[in-house]
C-alpha cells in the first residue's frame, strides 16, 4: 500500500511539472525586420510631407527669396483624410484660396502638386524644386 501511495504522489508531482513546464510562458525570439523594410514602412505620406514642408520652408522663405516675398506656407500635415499637405497661400491673407497646394498621400511616393501658382512664370522653378526635394535631396539650388 505504501508502495502504490508512493507511486502516486510521483505521478501527481510528474503531472504537475509538465502541467507547469506547458503554462510558463514562452518567448518567441525577436523578429528581425530587413532594414529596407523598416524604411519603407517608416516613409509614410506624413513623414515625405514633413520633410518636403521644411525644404519648402527653408530655400524659400527663410531664405528670403524675392520670388516668395508675397507667400506665407501653411503647412496642413496632420490630416486624417490621409492626405498630408502644405499651401502656399498669400502673405497676411491665410484665410484666402491658396495658391499652391502640395499634398501627398500615405502609402504611396506620389506627391500632387495644383493650383493657379503653377500656370505663373515661377511654375518651373517650382516643379524643379519640387522635384528634386522628392528624390531625396535638400538642396535648395539645383
Amino acid at each position: 500500500m505504501a508502495l502504490a501511495s508512493n507511486a502516486r504522489a510521483t505521478g501527481a508531482m510528474a503531472l504537475t511539472v509538465l502541467v507547469s513546464a506547458c503554462a510558463s510562458p514562452v518567448t518567441p525570439p525577436p523578429a528581425t525586420v530587413p532594414k529596407a523594410a523598416a524604411t519603407a514602412r517608416a516613409d509614410t505620406g506624413l513623414d515625405r510631407m514633413e520633410r518636403l514642408a521644411l525644404t519648402a520652408n527653408r530655400c524659400w522663405f527663410k531664405s528670403k527669396d524675392p520670388a516668395f516675398a508675397k507667400l506665407t506656407l501653411a503647412p496642413e500635415l496632420s490630416s486624417f483624410s490621409g492626405r498630408p499637405r502644405f499651401l502656399l497661400v498669400p502673405k497676411n491673407r491665410p484665410e484666402e484660396r491658396p495658391l499652391l497646394v502640395v499634398e501627398g498621400r500615405s502609402g504611396s511616393t506620389a506627391v500632387d502638386t495644383y493650383g493657379p501658382l503653377l500656370e505663373t512664370g515661377l511654375a518651373g522653378r517650382l516643379e524643379s524644386d519640387l522635384g528634386r526635394w522628392r528624390a531625396g535631396s535638400s538642396d535648395c539650388n539645383a
